[in-house]
């Protein structure tokens, strides 16, 4: 392999330059730096986005936090666009398909469904791990209600540092401070749904 040192590259006639050929791989070796000062297109950094939902309504025996164990799917619904490999899940615990710097986001739907007059507050909490065993609570956004029959939405976030996909994963944990909420879920569309998109590398 021969070597071509130069301070400038620039092209013959016009103003395109092509570098390599269709199919060829351009390597940038480990502690080189672009420095951009125009426009660079074509190189989005997002490269995973992917969307659960809950299947079924859940409704608790009683008041306090409950982890969502069961009733995901991805969306399914004719346009939904997935990017990338997407997440995996097993018994509410999600899983990274690469490391990474994730926005995680959760969309709750509540009814109330106790007695009349009934005070109620309701939170889907975002719960991650670092070592595929301890989960540190990282939101409680609360949706409130007043009355039987009465629905209230709220959301979370979170960004978080994917460094190893054996070990940092996720889940969410309902909370509800009587036994008279419910959590909407729906197979056909979004009610209670979570988002993740990676946002760049780690």
């Amino acid at each position: 392999m021969s070597t071509l040192e130069t301070n400038l590259v620039q092209p013959s006639t016009g103003t395109s330059l092509t570098i390599g050929a269709s199919g060829d791989t351009i390597t940038i070796p480990s502690g080189a730096t672009i420095t951009n000062s125009g426009t660079a297109t074509g190189f989005g950094a997002i490269t995973m986005a992917d969307q659960w939902r809950l299947t079924a309504d859940n409704s608790m025996s009683s008041s306090g936090n409950q982890d969502i164990t069961s009733n995901w799917e991805r969306n399914d619904n004719s346009g939904f666009g997935q990017l990338g490999s997407g997440m995996t899940e097993s018994s509410g615990i999600f899983t990274f398909p690469s490391t990474g710097i994730y926005l995680i986001k959760i969309v709750f739907d509540v009814i109330a469904g106790g007695s009349s007059g009934a005070d109620i507050a309701a939170d889907v909490k975002i719960n991650t791990t670092v070592n595929n065993s301890d989960y540190t609570q990282q939101t409680a956004t609360y949706a409130s209600m007043h009355g039987n029959g009465v629905y209230s939405v709220g959301m979370a976030e979170f960004i978080f540092d994917v460094t190893d996909t054996s070990t940092h994963k996720c889940k969410f944990r309902y909370y509800r401070s009587t036994s008279g909420s419910i959590l909407r879920g729906s197979t056909s569309q979004n009610e209670t749904h979570a988002t993740f998109i990676r946002l760049g590398d780690t």
